[in-house]
């Protein structure tokens, strides 16, 4: 076995990331982008006195509300695993050999001979059916299992480092506040880019120029409705 055999085989899935990955994610990029925005778009009305304020009033607000939403989104997700399980218990329940035949249909669409496929279902129904059917009928999995306090704690903390980001680049400088807000988003959405491909494993240029490419159009667009409001006074 050569050697990039070997680290192909160590490589692991990073499926079991994915609840906590995007909802961070997201977290990041709101907190940068809804962030900076505000604060822009209240330089932009001549307001930069509020600035600081505004910022932190957003980082506040918006890391509970992204705590909030993302717990209540996949506490619903959790809902319908647990419906889902408590429906395939009164399946087993009330008709065990029409849930077995299913089963060896499904691995046989898959490839098995029908002999083959018996056999595996006898298998898994000796240590635990409804795992089988769960797994394999349903495709739930323990390592992908929704987990909404995760989800909720990783987007509140994902928000609140992202928005921090923004509010120190108005801190450094009174004078060009928007200028350097600017730039310390720039940096946080290519390191959240980075931070993404990194855990996930995705293609390091595509991932950065996508988060990067998103959270500039907000920003833009949100300033310049800030800019606008100023200018007409409402």
């Amino acid at each position: 076995m050569g050697l990039e055999e070997v680290q192909i085989r160590n490589m692991e899935h990073r499926s079991n990331r994915s609840n906590w990955l995007r909802a961070a994610v997201l977290g990041s990029n709101d907190g940068l982008v809804s962030t900076a925005s505000l604060m822009i778009g209240i330089a932009a009305a001549s307001k930069s006195e509020f600035i600081i304020t505004a910022g932190l009033a957003g980082i506040v607000a918006g890391a509970m509300s992204m705590a909030v939403g993302e717990y209540v989104s996949v506490k619903s997700q959790t809902d319908i695993e647990n419906t889902d399980r408590e429906l395939e218990i009164k399946h087993l329940e009330a008709d065990p050999d029409g849930e077995f035949a299913e089963l060896v249909n499904i691995y046989m669409k898959r490839g098995l001979s029908k002999p083959l496929a018996t056999e595996v279902v006898a298998a898994f129904y000796k240590q635990n059916p409804l795992d089988a059917h769960l797994r394999d009928e349903l495709g739930y999995f323990e390592h992908s299992k929704a987990r909404p306090v995760q989800a909720a704690v990783a987007s509140a903390i994902a928000f609140t480092f992202g928005g921090v980001i923004p509010l120190a680049g108005a801190l450094i400088s009174k004078s060009n506040q928007v200028v350097f807000i600017l730039i310390f988003t720039a940096v946080g959405l290519t390191t959240a880019g980075f931070i993404s491909a990194k855990i996930a494993a995705s293609p390091m240029f595509k991932t950065i120029a996508r988060i990067f490419l998103g959270g500039a159009l907000g920003v833009i667009i949100t300033a310049g409705i800030g800019y606008l409001l100023g200018l007409t006074g409402i």
